[in-house]
């Protein structure tokens, strides 16, 4: 399969989300672990990578471009900006004010050591700046060559009109998994009738599609997940129940229950590219395996109907973390 995001090079329709390396589950690599992985990680075959000015306050965009600069014209690389830790506050922050979001792209492109970032994202819609403002300042990015294509994060169909009115987006990046179905309501069909690239975040549910995560009492405090409905000690062990099917159905496939969740998401469209993370070689090179993994029509049925939102327990957020984004909402 072929999308906008991979046609520059002869590259897997799988990217790698380089999130995990620095942030959010559980203690950061040390960053000598982190450029070593990333090294394997573009011989292997990767060559789509995914950061943020967010992720470990910008200590994953330092490792991804100590790793990476050397292979810079050779790879597709994505970054975001709009949401980063508050120097004062030491607290996420959402921001799309232009001049926060130029200030941004500056110091990425530092982080990096490049001249230029393929893919430059809104992280998140900031209630308190019309779309318009912040796609105006992006676009302004994309005519000094500072970055190469705009896309948004977690943002709702009607969002993402607004924002093309102004300046053609390149990709729209959401959660999308078995178990997180919310683009399925209107963002999908949005980007598949514009020609807008879908990137898949979290496509193995946070783990849990791995078949590994058997016990929630085995994260550490820092892990993100503990703050995730989903993963409450009253909702994982009945979301548990849901992996004898679906592992059952994994063997049948011949695959690992990583390889069929990201299996799956390919095949609800070849404008759609996932981009697992992981802090483990062993995972990457398995994960992108997946490459090469097709479903027929009557399993993807079957997981369908397995596991969807109707049959996860908890919902995916938090109502703090809900009011962070504006994808569209199951009633």
């Amino acid at each position: 399969m072929s999308t906008t995001l991979n046609s520059h090079f002869n590259q897997p329709g799988i990217g790698l989300g380089c999130m995990n390396l620095s942030h959010a589950y559980g203690t950061p690599l040390p960053e000598a672990d982190a450029i070593q992985a990333l090294c394997q990680a573009f011989d292997m075959g990767y060559r789509h990578f995914d950061t943020a000015t967010l992720y470990g306050g910008g200590r994953n965009e330092t490792v991804v471009g100590k790793a990476l600069k050397d292979q810079r014209q050779s790879l597709f690389l994505a970054s975001k900006c709009g949401m980063a830790i508050g120097q004062e506050s030491g607290k996420k922050e959402i921001d799309g004010r232009p001049d926060t979001l130029r200030a941004q792209c500056e110091a990425s492109l530092c982080r990096l050591q490049t001249d230029h970032i393929d893919l430059y994202y809104l992280h998140r819609l900031d209630p308190n700046t019309p779309i318009e403002d912040s796609i105006g300042a992006l676009s302004d990015l994309v005519r000094e060559g500072k970055i190469g294509a705009i896309g948004l994060s977690e943002v709702s169909a009607a969002t993402l009109k607004r924002a093309q009115r102004v300046h053609p987006i390149a990709a729209l990046q959401t959660e999308y998994s078995l178990w997180s179905r919310n683009s399925e309501i209107a963002v999908l069909d949005a980007c598949r009738e514009s020609g807008t690239a879908f990137v898949a975040f979290s496509p193995l549910a946070r783990g849990f599609l791995t078949n590994t995560l058997l016990d929630v009492d085995t994260l550490v405090e820092e892990d993100i997940r503990n703050n995730m409905p989903r993963f409450y000690k009253e909702n994982y062990p009945q979301n548990l129940n849901l992996l004898e099917g679906y592992v059952a159905i994994a063997n049948e496939v011949g695959c690992s229950p990583a390889q069929l969740a990201l299996a799956w998401v390919r095949s609800k469209g070849d404008f759609i590219v996932p981009i697992p993370g992981t802090r483990f070689v062993s995972h990457m090179k398995e994960n992108l395996a997946a490459d090469s993994v097709s479903l027929t029509a009557d399993v993807v049925a079957r997981l369908d109907q397995l596991i969807n939102q109707n049959t996860v327990h908890g919902p995916r957020y938090s109502a703090v973390q809900q009011v962070e984004i504006d994808t569209e909402e199951f009633v």
